[in-house]
């Protein structure tokens, strides 16, 4: 790999490889607008990103050079509801969930034997997908219209988002997507139909006799090993999950090193048993557990985590790792995360020694390698 995406607050940066292997930052697309996801198309090369502009909405780009230059491509937009039409309160807002795109949450290139297509998550929980690179976008209304999304409910936000969507290497029309608070969801049709697929995960903060309902899970990223797409990992609002069944069973990991709680997990392209966490202190804190940054590893399928921090801040560290702000390259050897404060570390050994990227950068959403 030889680019590294960091899309933040203020910008989209693209990192290159100077001398002796070291990233070097260019100048900034987007220079100064809130850039929320990033993501590389290996099929063509072609690099997406997603803008909030708060007040003036979402827009969406692409590159087709890499990110020298731009075209405005379409964003997905909701339908307008039904006649009649009441959507009920929603749970964490306290108000309806509204029928209109409040934030592009994840961006997936479809498989390689589906030219063109791109699919997109948003806030409030609508899956999107494009058949010509983002120049129009279809909802996928078996998923939005099915009777089970009204129960669905917000997390760190308000409303419902989508953040995950996999799609299978083997077969392009198996579909897993992650919801927050919704569970894990898939299918096997190419989204024509849905089944919930959350079974084995647990809510603490549920009343104990609803803690294994599969519809109240909140999964904070879904994440599969490449090799093994049948090998997923979960950072859930309070603990780690991992199946080996293609999402039909989860197992609770009991025994991490720091915390349960955290964003991000990247898992390794090839071993299905390894992967890595960034911990935190859980709900109104979201801050390192005493003040000291590191990540987390296992490499035996989540019997033991190790702790990982040799160039870490180790004390006073201030930094969230956002779900899709841990990333580990093709070859499952160089891992790079990124925090809220605007710090970034790379490391070229799994995670045994760390260094902070030469650079200062605004609060960070999303890493791609590229």
């Amino acid at each position: 790999m030889s680019r590294l995406l960091i899309a933040t607050r203020k910008g989209l940066f693209i990192l290159t490889r100077g001398a002796g292997g070291t990233w070097q930052i260019g100048e900034p697309a987007f220079y100064g607008d809130n850039c929320t996801m990033v993501v590389h198309d290996p099929r063509d090369g072609a690099i997406y990103a997603a803008l909030n502009h708060g007040h003036f909405g979402c827009k969406m780009h692409r590159s087709d050079n890499g990110g020298r230059a731009w075209t405005e491509i379409a964003v997905p937009v909701y339908p307008e509801a039904p006649a009649g039409h009441q959507e009920p309160q929603n749970m964490m807002g306290g108000k309806p969930v509204p029928w209109k795109l409040i934030q592009i949450w994840e961006l997936t290139p479809g498989g390689r034997d589906e030219p063109g297509v791109i699919w997109c998550g948003t806030l409030p929980g609508g899956l999107f997908r494009s058949s010509d690179r983002g120049a129009s976008w279809e909802m996928v209304r078996s998923l939005w219209d099915h009777p089970l999304r009204q129960q669905w409910a917000g997390g760190g936000y308000d409303t419902p988002g989508i953040h995950s969507v996999l799609v299978d290497p083997r077969n392009s029309r198996r579909i897993t997507i992650g919801v927050s608070v919704g569970g894990v969801w898939q299918s096997g049709d190419g989204g024509a139909t849905w089944r919930l697929t959350s079974k084995g995960m647990r809510a603490e903060y549920m009343p104990p006799e609803r803690a294994y309902e599969e519809i109240v899970q909140d999964p904070h990223i879904v994440a599969s090993c490449l090799a093994n797409p049948d090998a997923m990992w979960v950072q859930h609002h309070n603990g780690i999950f991992r199946s080996m069944d293609g999402a039909a069973t989860w197992t609770e990991c009991t025994r991490p090193a720091v915390s349960g709680f955290g964003f991000a997990v990247a898992v390794h392209p090839r071993d299905p048993k390894t992967a890595w966490f960034v911990p935190a202190i859980k709900d109104e804190k979201r801050i390192p557990s005493g003040g000291r940054l590191v990540v987390t590893k296992t490499r035996d399928g989540g019997e033991s985590f190790e702790t990982l921090g040799n160039g870490l801040p180790v004390a006073h560290a201030y930094d969230l790792v956002f779900r899709h702000a841990l990333a580990v390259d093709d070859q499952g050897s160089e891992v790079v995360f990124g925090s809220t404060t605007g710090n970034a570390y790379a490391s070229a050994d799994g995670g045994a020694r760390w260094s902070r990227l030469d650079a200062s950068l605004p609060p960070i959403y999303a890493i791609r390698f590229a």
